[in-house]
């Protein structure tokens, strides 16, 4: 059964959708089955993997007001490899009109139950704010993943979404965790980065990623031509970094599926 990951950070600009693009390609081209769930209504993970967010029959917010199922939303990323559940502006109303329903933290859950045995992994990339979409992200994840750039507000944004997600542990999803912290848009020549990586290093020793992500141009670029850096330009050191950024996942998720069977 897939494990489920929101990929989370209630400040914008970190690099959560990148982060989808290009792990969910990178776990591709390590075998893995996934499906990406763009739950921004920006949209941007569906463009970045080649999918037009304008000319979409269905999306996610068909599929969480129950105007279709998941299967039916589904567009195929050709040069991710992945499959993706879409998004676009019409998410926005999701915000309302989820409110009136019942189970309304819970809608993504209920969706993906039928087709989590399908795939390996599922990644959700979340709006930039602990809404309604992000709550369903979260209700339907097993566990979290923080991308985040390592300057001056940084530890205090992260201490809120730590908060905020032992919050929804407690009361929605006993099961979340944090799953890892990802540093982004990291260059070691800059002393605040270093200081606030020692700090991370210090204070979440199991959960961050040996992994940093670089800053990189081919990075930036790749999702105007709706595909990964590692289809993009795959010796570029952004497609290096999120390839090892997966196997260093798989890996802890096989010495975690390992010590739950010791």
């Amino acid at each position: 059964m897939a494990k489920v990951f929101a990929i989370a950070n209630q400040k914008g600009g970190v690099g959560k959708t990148t982060t989808c693009i290009n792990l969910a390609a990178s776990l591709v081209a390590t075998k893995r089955r996934v499906l990406l769930i763009d739950l921004d209504p920006q949209g941007n993970a569906t463009m970045g993997s080649g999918v037009d967010k304008h000319a979409l029959e269905h999306s996610i917010y068909d599929v969480l007001i129950g105007e279709c199922n998941l299967v039916e939303a589904m567009q195929f990323s050709e040069h991710g490899g992945y499959q993706l559940l879409p998004a676009n502006r019409d998410l926005t109303a999701a915000e309302v009109a989820l409110l009136e329903m019942k189970m309304k933290e819970s809608r993504l859950r209920y969706a993906l139950a039928p087709i989590r045995e399908n795939y390996d992994y599922i990644l959700i990339d979340c709006p930039p704010a602990l809404s309604m979409l992000t709550i369903n992200a979260l209700v339907a994840a097993d566990g979290v993943i923080i991308p985040m750039q390592c300057e001056y507000y940084a530890l205090e944004g992260l201490s809120d979404l730590v908060n905020s997600i032992q919050r929804i542990a407690q009361l929605l999803n006993p099961s979340l965790k944090i799953e890892g912290l990802l540093r982004t848009m990291y260059d070691p020549r800059i002393s605040l980065t270093n200081d606030v990586s020692a700090q991370l290093k210090e204070h979440f020793p199991e959960q961050l990623y040996q992994t940093v992500i670089p800053r990189n141009v081919r990075l930036a670029e790749a999702p105007s031509f709706g595909m990964p850096a590692l289809v993009y330009d795959k010796q570029s050191r952004g497609a290096i970094a999120y390839l090892a950024l997966a196997g260093e996942l798989v890996r802890r998720q096989r010495a975690g599926a390992h010590t739950a069977t010791a």
